[in-house]
């Protein structure tokens, strides 16, 4: 599934809170990225979820939330800045549609959750360098993403020059740059 609109999809925690670093760093990154012209796709819940759609619906921007409410039974929907909702059946399937949403791939400081879907969108990166599918490379936000690509490319053989890692959300702007450069090369 592809919108024919320019879509960052930001992987994140769903556990900071409002006033916290992280929280008030998604938020930035969610405006900017408005103001720059772009939507955001989430996992449409709470914490950097929900900052990276208030600081995106802030700017007039679009905001996509790809719930599942057969697996996180405990939530009641999506954050309130979610203009539209879009439900999985699995887990499987919200990553993917995630993925096929985003021209861009953003994953911020999180937990296992975000790190399974960094390491999709990496495998995604190496994939589509067999195929004809344009190449995203996900931008990885963090000293933990850091150690998880080092070790992964040291371990593994995951290919860093497939991952972009940057120290702050102040970074990710410029790697993405406006609207105008969509749709995105790399």
């Amino acid at each position: 599934m592809r919108y024919n609109r320019p879509i960052v999809t930001v992987f994140g925690s769903s556990v900071s809170t409002e006033g916290d670093d992280e929280y008030e760093a998604a938020r930035w990154l969610g405006a900017e990225l408005g103001q720059r012209g772009w939507g955001v796709a989430t996992g449409g819940y709470g914490g950097t979820m929900e900052a990276v759609s208030a600081g995106a619906a802030a700017a007039g921007a679009v905001v996509i939330g790809v719930t599942v409410p057969d697996l996180f039974t405990d939530r009641t929907g999506p954050n309130r800045f979610v203009a539209e909702e879009i439900v999985s059946p699995s887990l499987g399937d919200r990553i993917q549609r995630l993925l096929d949403l985003g021209d861009h791939w953003v994953a911020l400081p999180g937990s296992i959750g975000t790190a399974a879907e960094l390491v999709i969108a990496w495998n995604h990166a190496y994939i589509s360098t067999r195929t004809s599918q344009r190449a995203r490379l996900p931008i990885a936000v963090g000293t933990a993403w850091r150690s998880l690509a080092d070790l992964l490319s040291a371990q593994a053989g995951a290919e860093p020059r497939l991952i972009r890692c940057v120290a702050s959300v102040g970074e990710i702007p410029e790697l993405i740059g406006p609207v105008s450069r969509w749709p995105a090369t790399q």
